[in-house]
């Protein structure tokens, strides 16, 4: 009985050890610096011009899903040019080009600049999380996951190689 009771002890203690070490792990890599070891540079700096009410809801929700707050902001000048009021021509809205079904999802109203931008950054962080690469994340943002998953890495849709080029800066 007692080496039951050992063993037992021994397994529940791990199970401890193992969530706080998996906790500690999840937030030192959302601290991580903003560097995508597959682009070989640090994210660009966004310079662009924005309301600023609508810069500080896109930092701030940036921060909470621990996407880069200068790549989260150059993403929403190329979706929208910051305008709240932007459809695209295949239904995507608002500051952050939310297609409706992905709005649906994330449980947000996509015409509500604050819950737009807000769901814009957790879907490019969980991008993100999926393919551990912002280069992949963003165009996966941009085209689907599945397209990413399909052609194993940026698809060779010219919209989307110009897409992933403009926000991370390499034209």
């Amino acid at each position: 009985m007692a080496y039951g009771n050992s063993l037992d002890r021994f397994r529940s203690a791990a199970r401890v050890l193992d969530s706080r070490a998996s906790s500690q792990y999840s937030n030192s890599e959302r601290l991580r610096p903003d560097y995508d070891a597959a682009l070989g540079a640090a994210i660009p700096r966004f310079s662009g011009q924005a309301p600023q009410a609508y810069l500080d809801l896109a930092r701030n929700a940036a921060r909470r899903h621990g996407v880069p707050e200068d790549l989260f902001l150059r993403l929403v000048a190329v979706e929208s040019n910051w305008n709240p009021r932007a459809i695209s021509h295949a239904g995507a809205i608002g500051l952050a080009q939310l297609m409706p079904d992905t709005a649906d999802l994330l449980g947000v109203n996509p015409h509500d600049p604050a819950q737009n931008l807000e769901g814009g950054a957790r879907y490019l962080a969980m991008q993100y999380r999926n393919f551990r690469s912002w280069r992949l994340a963003l165009a996966a943002y941009n085209a689907g996951p599945q397209a990413v998953n399909t052609h194993g890495g940026v698809p060779p849709f010219q919209e989307t190689q110009n897409y992933v080029r403009r926000i991370l800066g390499g034209g």
